[in-house]
């Protein structure tokens, strides 16, 4: 078993408490680490297993999770044991195989780890946790097995996906309850904006965008739009990558926490970068998100709001394949005028053209409409945590 730290009562009370490691590099960004940390939160709070996260870059997850501190190789942060994952033959300070193993997105073991987990009486359930994509392949490769070359050990390939077949996407149970709550009180929606930005909530008239983006060329246009639009728009940015061209757009020498702008019918207030519980209420409060990577893309979703997806660009447009597959899910039952307006949308915002947003706001109560509907659908799926920790028990007895 590994020497992680119970999470929960339930985990507490039953000394046979599934034991879990979960392996992640993060290469850039924070959407490595964030599914990580939320899909490790998930299976201690939920399934009551005990969960040790190893994670080679401290400084990028303590953005997501302040409480961390930077300076310990090993601590808990509530009850989930970390490991600074210091070199990529770094086991920990003891070595310990957990039940569950989960390689994250192709990070590769440490070889001492591997070795361990064959010679371990009772053999491990290993996972690698693939990226998530809506493309059609992926229902036929999610879990499939890949037997090791040397040790006696067979590796499952895990996908995430917004169809069936697939093993969905991280959504805990609480989720929906929570939004409703936020969204039911306008006194917390007033507190919100009064702790978040220093300033009341806008009026009604206004539309809400929170823009959470990587470098685009594309931003130069949308804030002049949005500084020319006849109804006023209210803009929430939290610091990071797409800052400078707001800052630049305003004339700013720069875009930092704390700062608020106005620009014809365009005013922007720029937010800390914040926990992930803290950004899904971002996203509640907002009438229209703009999210990127992986992580936001499907908090999005969960927030049953309309949104543009900035996907994260490869090399040779290879990207665009896997924005098309998440559109002809996303968009399937829209009108076809709505669900054209939509892709040109986040086909302009991707690189291929220039956004139209009058176009996209004449068809907001469709992608209002279709943004409720399909956070339903996509909750058929079933949530990541709950689809792994299935399918793990069913391979532990």
């Amino acid at each position: 078993m590994s020497s992680a730290t119970p999470h929960s009562e339930q985990a507490a009370d039953t000394p046979t408490a599934i034991a879990c490691d979960i392996f992640c590099a993060v290469i850039d960004n924070f959407g490595d680490i964030g599914v990580c940390w939320r899909l490790a939160r998930q299976l201690a709070s939920e399934h009551g297993w005990q969960v040790r996260v190893f994670v080679d870059d401290l400084h990028a997850f303590h953005k997501l999770c302040p409480s961390l501190t930077l300076e310990h190789a090993r601590q808990t942060v509530g009850g989930i044991v970390v490991e600074h994952w210091h070199e990529p033959a770094h086991a920990g300070d003891r070595l310990e195989v957990a039940d569950v193993v989960i390689e994250a997105f192709g990070c590769e073991l440490p070889s001492i780890y591997v070795a361990a987990m064959a010679a371990r009486e009772r053999t491990p359930v290993w996972f690698n946790l693939e990226y998530l994509s809506a493309e059609d392949w992926v229902a036929d490769f999610h879990l499939r097995p890949s037997p090791h070359p040397r040790y006696p050990l067979t590796k499952t390939f895990f996908f995430p996906g917004l169809g069936p077949g697939t093993g969905g996407v991280l959504k805990e149970r609480h989720l929906d309850g929570a939004r409703a709550a936020f969204e039911a009180s306008p006194t917390a929606r007033r507190a919100w904006w009064q702790q978040t930005t220093g300033h009341a909530p806008p009026p009604a008239a206004a539309t809400v965008v929170s823009l959470f983006a990587y470098e685009n060329p594309a931003a130069d246009s949308l804030l002049e739009q949005w500084r020319d639009s006849a109804d006023p728009v209210v803009l929430l940015v939290p610091e990071g990558r797409v800052s400078g061209a707001v800052a630049r757009f305003f004339e700013l020498p720069a875009f930092a926490t704390g700062a608020h702008a106005v620009r014809g019918n365009l005013s922007a207030h720029a937010l800390a970068f914040t926990d992930q519980p803290g950004y899904d209420a971002l996203l509640w409060a907002s009438d229209i998100n703009f999210v990127r990577g992986e992580d936001s893309f499907v908090r999005a979703q969960w927030a049953a709001k309309p949104f543009v997806w900035h996907i994260y660009p490869q090399a040779d447009d290879a990207h665009l394949p896997k924005l098309d597959a998440a559109l002809a899910h996303y968009a399937r039952t829209l009108p076809a005028d709505a669900r054209d307006a939509l892709a040109r949308f986040w086909h302009a915002w991707n690189g291929t053209g220039r956004p139209d947003w009058a176009e996209f706001q004449r068809h907001l109560p469709a992608l209002k409409q279709r943004a409720a509907d399909w956070a339903g659908e996509l909750a058929q799926v079933g949530d990541l945590a709950g689809n792994l920790a299935l399918f793990a028990k069913t391979q532990l007895k």
